[in-house]
């Protein structure tokens, strides 16, 4: 029983995750994406942060032991002089408190030297864990600016896409019905053309009418009155009338000229005549 729930739930589940993906802006999860990757990398750094610092504090730590090592072997070297002195000087006494100086000396150089061996490790570890969580953060860096980057890109793809879909509605509307309360072009087109039909055929109707003619009888005899009186007016004032073109005559044919005949030479009388 328990496990068909579980697989109940699990359908229930996968359901609606897949409603919200489909009713979901892209845009706002986009966003959320890259909020969740910038916090992803600001815990990365605040860790990589605390891992640098245990290394420069080991650092610090081996450097003072260091130091202090230094220095114990300094004394325990000074020691061991002088204990040798005060005995080559007869002087038992000293030489025993500068021996017993010397011991104790050595004892805390040995702790230590013990101490700074263990403190190189935890360097080197810490060194090694710090290069490590530098180049961590410098590659999710890279991958957050790439992820910034292609946020642009995305962006604007999802407007291109926004965009199509608005022209592929606008284009489907123009030839399927969209509704009872929007008509569709090819609507509109059938109803105007079939009141222009209309309005031609009555048209017809009204040019083959006897009320028609007499329109035109009386447009035709008020034109002749205007012109007569146009006419009138121009001789008042002196003005010939207008003339309407005439046709252009037909060139004449050249006529045929008659040679003459070159006139009769008269006789000259003689002298004796």
């Amino acid at each position: 029983m328990i496990k068909v729930f579980r697989r109940f739930w699990k359908y229930l589940t996968a359901g609606a995750n897949q409603k919200f993906n489909e009713k979901a802006d892209p845009k706002i999860q986009l966003e959320q994406a890259l909020t969740e990757a910038q916090d992803q990398h600001r815990r990365l750094k605040e860790h990589a942060a605390n891992v640098i610092a245990q290394q420069k504090q080991t650092e610090l730590q081996l450097n003072r032991q260091l130091e202090q090592l230094e220095r114990l072997n300094a004394n325990a070297r000074q020691a061991v002089k002088m204990a040798d002195s005060a005995a080559k000087s007869g002087d038992a006494t000293k030489a025993t408190e500068y021996t017993r100086a010397a011991e104790t000396i050595a004892t805390q150089l040995v702790s230590v030297e013990k101490q700074v061996e263990d403190l190189k490790t935890m360097h080197y570890t810490a060194t090694q864990a710090s290069d490590q969580a530098k180049a961590a953060v410098a590659q999710n860096g890279q991958m957050l600016q790439q992820k910034l980057a292609e946020r642009q890109k995305l962006l604007s793809q999802l407007e291109q896409a926004k965009m199509q879909e608005q022209m592929n509605k606008a284009m489907s509307s123009l030839s399927e019905t969209v509704g009872e309360d929007v008509p569709t072009l090819n609507e509109v087109r059938d109803k105007i053309e079939q009141r222009y039909a209309k309005a031609q055929g009555m048209s017809e109707l009204s040019g083959d009418s006897v009320e028609t003619r007499m329109l035109e009888v009386e447009q035709a005899s008020q034109n002749i009155e205007a012109q007569s009186r146009l006419d009138a007016i121009r001789s008042e004032l002196g003005i010939a009338p207008e003339v309407a073109p005439a046709t252009a005559p037909a060139a004449a044919e050249p006529a045929t000229s008659t040679a003459t005949e070159p006139p009769a030479e008269t006789p000259q009388a003689s002298p004796g005549a």
